[in-house]
């Protein structure tokens, strides 16, 4: 044991399993969020770091060993996350931890055999929640593909609401619009949530007038996203044939989505036997043996012709590279993996194209779940959470389960927050763009887009 949490903080009691990436993402978030936190880990250098930078404890062991979830206060625990390398111990540890201590549990879970699996084991085991990074970052970068003109696509309401992020062309016709005479002469089925302007982000208003060069995000109901698109004159045509660079089980997730929308999918792996087993895995694709970085090779495989191209191998700064030699060769639609969240300011000043975070993805989902189980120890609030433009903007979907003061009072005349925005109300399947006229009703999910940060339940948008 090395440190001691403070006795006085609000919040959950959460014990993590493993100090790798998503585990040190998870302990800055949380942290920040005030929850207590014990960290696990068999590293003491690891443990050590983190028990100094933060103020949470640290035990040294096996997350699955008795003794030690004893030790790191299991009987108290509200929660047990376990994200160590190992699939086969996560599930493990929070087999053991569901067993002794009365309390959730959420493992991290990659390999492409267990997520086939993944109802039945969350089901047998009791989990709260499964998550698979990779499995989540491919789906990601397919709907990305779909829809190639977008540097992101999130999605709401079990998929009914898209979330576009992409940058306005010169000679568009959003530029010198205001987002109102947008609403009144195009379409009052797309919300504008988020403008960024050179490094100033904007939650605008009606008045807000749209420039060429920013980068904007909009909702809109899935089926009118590419309707809106080709009226403000943006192409949507989904890519034909992708090149993924790195064959790892990301490579596979995507693959056979991609395949099962009819795209065309090359692999580049420079290990054999990965080469053969993904072959046997995805026969409908053509895979091949090679290093991914030879200049020569990408060139003989077509890297010029390419409608996309997908940097996943394991290095961040080899996707990079990748990335930026795709954009200087061709005219492909690209996508790159980066494992750390850090240098942002060096990331956006590159011409990277969409860049998909798989540890952010995994933080993200557990964090929405933290809120809601700390909101209330009996139900689930908060459906969807994203972090936007480097986690300087948050999407939140509640689930409104009670009256209080936000029901049934017009939003217009609702004392909302500065920088918030209610994106959209989902009644029943039915989206609603909402105006000011519109009411919140018990039942309803709700998005909202906001620069504040730890929103926990609908009553926090007003001040």
């Amino acid at each position: 044991m090395l440190k001691k949490n403070s006795p006085a903080r609000h919040g959950l009691n959460i014990i993590i399993v493993g100090c790798g990436k998503v585990g040190t993402t998870l302990v800055q978030q949380l942290c920040k969020e005030g929850h207590k936190i014990t960290i696990v880990d068999k590293d003491p250098s690891t443990v050590q770091e983190l028990t100094n930078l933060y103020d949470i404890m640290g035990i040294i062991g096996n997350g699955a060993s008795y003794s030690v979830q004893i030790e790191a206060g299991i009987s108290s625990a509200d929660l047990f996350i376990a994200v160590t390398a190992s699939d086969e111990l996560n599930l493990l540890c929070c087999t053991i931890a569901k067993r002794v201590g009365d309390c959730s549990a959420i493992a991290r879970v990659r390999t492409p055999d267990y997520s086939k699996e993944v109802g039945y084991l969350r089901d047998r085991l009791g989990l709260a929640m499964i998550i698979n990074p990779e499995l989540e970052a491919a789906r990601e970068a397919a709907r990305i593909l779909y829809l190639p003109t977008a540097l992101e696509v999130n999605s709401f309401a079990h998929g009914q609401v898209e979330m576009i992020k992409f940058k306005i062309p010169e000679g568009n016709i959003l530029d010198g619009m205001t987002v109102a005479h947008l609403g009144r002469h195009i379409t009052n089925a797309v919300l504008i949530c988020v403008v960024q302007r050179g490094a100033e982000l904007h939650i605008p208003g009606g008045d807000f007038q749209l420039a060429k060069g920013d980068i904007i995000s909009f909702v809109c109901p899935r089926r009118m996203t590419r309707s809106f698109l080709e009226c403000i004159g943006v192409k949507t045509k989904r890519v034909s044939n992708t090149m993924i660079i790195g064959g790892g089980k990301g490579a596979y997730y995507l693959g056979n989505q991609l395949i099962q929308m009819g795209i065309s999918v090359k692999i580049i792996e420079i290990n054999r036997a990965r080469c053969e087993e993904l072959s046997t895995l995805l026969p409908n694709a053509i895979v091949i043996n090679g290093d991914g970085t030879d200049e020569e090779l990408l060139k003989e495989e077509g890297i010029e012709y390419a409608e996309s191209v997908v940097a996943l191998t394991g290095i961040d700064e080899e996707n990079v590279l990748l990335t930026l030699h795709a954009r200087q060769v061709s005219n492909a639609k690209v996508i790159t993996k980066l494992n750390r969240i850090s240098f942002h300011d060096v990331i956006s000043q590159l011409d990277l194209g969409s860049v998909i975070y798989p540890r952010l993805i995994t933080s993200e989902a557990i964090i929405a779940y933290v809120r809601a189980k700390t909101n209330s120890k009996d139900s689930n609030n908060i459906e969807t959470l994203y972090h936007l433009f480097d986690s300087r903007v948050e999407a939140i979907e509640f689930r409104v389960e009670e009256e209080s003061a936000v029901i049934g009072v017009p939003l217009s005349k609702l004392p909302i927050r500065k920088s918030l925005l209610v994106a959209f109300i989902n009644r029943n399947g039915r989206i609603i763009i909402p105006s000011g006229n519109d009411c919140i009703h018990v039942g309803d999910t709700v998005m909202v887009v906001t620069t504040h940060q730890e929103l926990m339940d609908i009553r926090d948008i007003l001040r």
